[in-house]
């Protein structure tokens, strides 16, 4: 079984609290007859999944106007700004489902919070860039420069291969463990002050640091354009990052969710990812 998860942190609570008795069987457990023809043909399933704005909410907007109907799904999304109440909600029954997190970032919060999750495949990878508004390369990164990262340990080790893969850092062999910010090698090629901050804020903090190592969404949200702003870009290729459609355990099943699913790995859904953001900011992981 696969599993998945990933941020958020603004918006009110009160989005995701939106009417009735919910449950124990999730949201849309209710209205699923009629996807297969049977008892209650022509019914439609409504869904309600927390993401991300972008490209998550996009992603899923254009598969609500395009896709959705023919599918008998009405999709409801509920936007979030962090990486922490999607999965809230979800644990607590309010959304069916949410799409805005990887792997990595899901078994963490699934060992912090004992979350018994399930995780679809892959659907989309942001590459993670850096950024300065300080440096226009980073051959002129000095000592002593201020470096902000996820304080996330998931999304830190991600930042720090980055940088090492960069070349403004190198660390210690961990081994199977993540690396942090206390594993930097003593001979690293730049003394650089690693600084821990809430993966959102890292975009709206650019100008306090000589660089910051920025999730592709909370680039996307600030204007940055990752092809052409990022002084260093992860590659798509073979990334464990990508993000995907996560529900409880029990549905893994759900007919509903398993066709939305399945139309968020359709050819239209990487025709658009692909025509959106032909600079390569977002990538199909399909």
């Amino acid at each position: 079984m696969r599993k998945s998860v990933s941020v958020a942190a603004g918006v009110a609570a009160a989005l995701v609290l939106a009417g009735g008795t919910l449950t124990g069987c999730g949201i849309g457990s209710d209205n699923t007859k009629g996807l297969d023809g049977s008892e209650g043909s022509g019914a439609v399933t409504k869904l309600k999944i927390g993401a991300s704005p972008v490209p998550h909410g996009d992603i899923l907007a254009f598969v609500q106007e395009n896709l959705a109907a023919d599918a008998g799904l009405e999709i409801e999304v509920v936007e979030y700004q962090d990486y922490v109440l999607p999965n809230t909600a979800l644990d607590q029954g309010d959304l069916d489902a949410n799409y805005f997190q990887h792997l990595p970032y899901l078994e963490s919060q699934e060992e912090k919070f004992g979350y018994n999750f399930f995780a679809f495949p892959g659907v989309h990878i942001e590459p993670l860039g850096v950024y300065s508004q300080k440096l226009t390369t980073l051959e002129d990164l000095q000592d002593g420069a201020k470096v902000g990262v996820s304080n996330d340990p998931a999304n830190q080790a991600r930042d720090l291969r980055l940088l090492e893969e960069a070349g403004v850092i190198k660390l210690k062999d961990t081994g199977s463990q993540d690396p942090t910010i206390s594993d930097l090698a003593d001979d690293t090629p730049t003394k650089v002050e690693l600084i821990q901050v809430e993966p959102k804020l890292l975009a709206v903090n650019l100008p306090d640091f000589d660089l910051s190592v920025i999730n592709g969404n909370y680039a996307l949200d600030s204007g940055l354009v990752p092809s052409r702003d990022a002084l260093a870009l992860e590659s798509g290729q073979d990334n464990p990052y990508a993000n995907m459609l996560v529900t409880i355990t029990a549905r893994a099943k759900d007919p509903a969710l398993v066709k939305l699913n399945d139309l968020l790995h359709s050819p239209e859904v990487k025709q658009y990812i692909s025509d959106t953001w032909a600079d390569g900011a977002v990538k199909a992981a399909f």
